[in-house]
């Protein structure tokens, strides 16, 4: 399988089927009607053509008085492009940016409350992913894992191109804010 992956990103050439270009040659090879048996070398008068002449004549060549409808050169106006992704505004980026520090924040309250907490031997880390980091100053790194993941959501969610998603950014950020301030007063009324 490997080697097939190989050859499909990396195609070698073909040596039999390729063609070889001669920019001049010195003569052509002509078979006589007669006999198939007789071969005869002619030499060309004339060099063979760069490129094929076209079949269909423009409008300009079939009537010279038709001229273009904009003028070659300007820009064309009033064209969208084919796939446009919707842009946020600048109060959605400042709200973003707001919730992205607030989320952030709330999750080094959550770290600081449970490394207090457990150090102090009132509780214990109830979360399996974060429970290798509750005894070092690596929680607070973990900790920062879900405000990304929930930024990274609520942006794409901004842009995104269906309505609703659009109205309801702000979900993922907010919902994570509140989860990590949540989880910090529950860790401050463990400690007296």
């Amino acid at each position: 399988m490997l080697l097939a992956t190989i050859l499909l990103l990396c195609p070698l050439p073909q040596v039999e089927g390729t063609a070889k270009v001669v920019e001049n040659p010195p003569a052509a090879i002509a078979i006589s009607a007669e006999s198939a048996d007789s071969v005869t070398v002619s030499s060309l008068a004339e060099p063979l053509p760069a490129a094929p002449a076209p079949k269909v004549k423009t409008d300009a060549e079939i009537e010279p008085g038709i001229q273009p409808a904009v003028a070659p050169g300007a820009p064309l106006r009033g064209l969208k492009p084919a796939i446009s992704r919707p842009v946020e505004t600048r109060t959605q980026r400042k709200l973003w940016y707001a919730l992205s520090i607030t989320g952030s924040s709330a999750a080094v309250f959550d770290a600081w409350s449970t490394r207090r907490a457990i150090s102090q031997g009132y509780g214990v880390e109830a979360n399996p992913t974060l429970r290798p980091f509750s005894h070092s100053n690596a929680m607070y790194a973990a900790t920062q894992m879900s405000p990304l993941v929930m930024d990274f959501l609520g942006k794409r969610m901004m842009t995104s191109r269906n309505q609703w998603m659009r109205k309801l950014w702000w979900v993922p950020q907010s919902a994570g804010t509140s989860m990590s301030l949540y989880a910090g007063v529950h860790n401050t009324r463990l400690v007296p």
